[in-house]
């Protein structure tokens, strides 16, 4: 033959793309050319007997191949832990209990505040490690426990730098309306002002990739998320919403109003909100174990958005206040379990929609002739086992844009 793939991997294959569930190939190939997949498709149908086509053979009979995990909500830079605070919930204490002794997430701030940039960038590097050993490729790290224009911008600051340590990709993306800081509680105009201002230095610094807020009774309303969106359209950033989380308000038909890539949360959507949702193409991204931490029973209305055609992303959540957690198969697992996803679903989540919540759809998230080789190897042989199983990772390894980086179980 004419041409000879890098490397050529053969073992079972969910590209997660084509009408068969999952995309599966129980027999496949795939092979990479540099950064990018060249082929993928069934053993049998290669142009040439495997020697013949490529460098190099990986065979892993009874092995597993995915696209490359996406975690496409986290917030992992941050100083500090709230175990005490998890402490004292156990024992009765309420939220309001709980902020009034200094807890809450004003100790987060508070903490992350006081960090250095090389204490916030040792520990959010255990976190992506952690990650990456589960199969994650993609992480978007969102700002946010700044809430003051140097720290929010050290913490962008610390997120690029961990793509430069792991085989991990990272989107950034600017949270200053996380909450407002105690210095501005009662000049919140002034605060939104200084959330553009400083969106503003981080777009020309190149550190924002997107611009999210919290739209909620206890934190920005509306008309003050608009302002932030409006600015953020101006410097061309695509923007997502934290909204529906703890009540139903505005949130979700200003985020399709502005084309968001994703609204987060949801747990209280309503059927007009689902609508304008799928009319604009906006993910929705399910944070079960942030609902599980935090006791609360509503669940998403996964059916009326499995009608309306809404893709469903599935994410961690990393925080230290309502997700201290860093395996997302755990997420898909409890995504099944408490929301209801189908496995194909939550497989699904962490794969197609996560990369579509980041705006990255037209280059990961399926396994296709052209797009990046991204994947994740598992000790499995068919998809449905990863969201089934969990408390131990599966993931032998990942495959960042071509290159093999072995995981904790080989």
């Amino acid at each position: 033959m004419n041409h000879v793939f890098d490397t050529l991997w053969l073992c079972g294959i969910a590209t997660m793309a084509g009408p068969e569930p999952y995309g599966f190939i129980a027999d496949g190939a795939i092979a990479t050319e540099g950064e990018q997949i060249a082929y993928v498709g069934q053993r049998s149908t290669l142009p040439d007997e495997p020697e013949a086509c490529a460098h190099e053979i990986v065979a892993l009979p009874g092995k597993l191949l995915t696209p490359g995990f996406v975690d496409a909500h986290t917030h992992l830079v941050y100083g500090g832990n709230r175990a005490a605070e998890f402490a004292m919930r156990l024992n009765g204490k309420s939220y309001a209990e709980i902020a009034q002794a200094g807890g809450g997430i004003v100790s987060t701030v508070a903490a992350t505040r006081a960090a250095s940039e090389t204490k916030l960038l040792e520990e959010a590097a255990l976190r992506v490690a952690a990650m990456s050993s589960g199969g994650v490729t993609t992480v978007e790290i969102k700002s946010g426990y700044g809430l003051d224009r140097d720290t929010e911008l050290r913490m962008l600051r610390v997120a690029r730098a961990l793509s430069e340590r792991f085989p991990i990709d990272v989107r950034t993306t600017f949270l200053g309306a996380h909450t407002f800081p105690r210095e501005y509680v009662n000049r919140r105009d002034e605060y939104v002002a200084l959330v553009c201002e400083v969106m503003r230095e981080g777009a020309r610094e190149g550190l924002i990739d997107a611009v999210d807020a919290f739209c909620e009774e206890i934190a920005f309303s509306p008309d003050e998320v608009r302002v932030i969106f409006n600015e953020a359209r101006a410097l061309g950033i695509p923007v997502k919403l934290h909204a529906a989380q703890l009540t139903h308000n505005a949130g979700a038909r200003l985020a399709a109003e502005f084309g968001a890539l994703s609204v987060d949360h949801g747990e209280h959507l309503d059927v007009n909100d689902i609508a304008r949702l799928a009319a604009a193409g906006t993910v929705v991204v399910l944070l079960p174990t942030a609902s599980y931490f935090i006791g609360d029973t509503h669940r998403p209305p996964i059916e009326r958005l499995r009608d309306a055609g809404v893709g469903m992303a599935v994410a961690t959540d990393c925080n230290p206040g309502t997700s201290p957690l860093t395996s997302l198969l755990l997420a898909l697992n409890m995504a099944c379990i408490r929301f209801g996803l189908t496995s194909e679903e939550a497989v699904r989540g962490a794969t197609v929609h996560a990369a579509r919540a980041l705006g990255l759809g037209e280059s990961i998230g399926t396994l296709e002739k052209g797009k990046i080789a991204d994947f994740a190897l598992w000790q499995a042989e068919h998809p449905a086992e990863l969201p089934y199983s969990f408390g131990a990772s599966r993931c032998l390894g990942v495959v960042k844009r071509g290159r093999f980086f072995a995981g904790r179980n080989t």
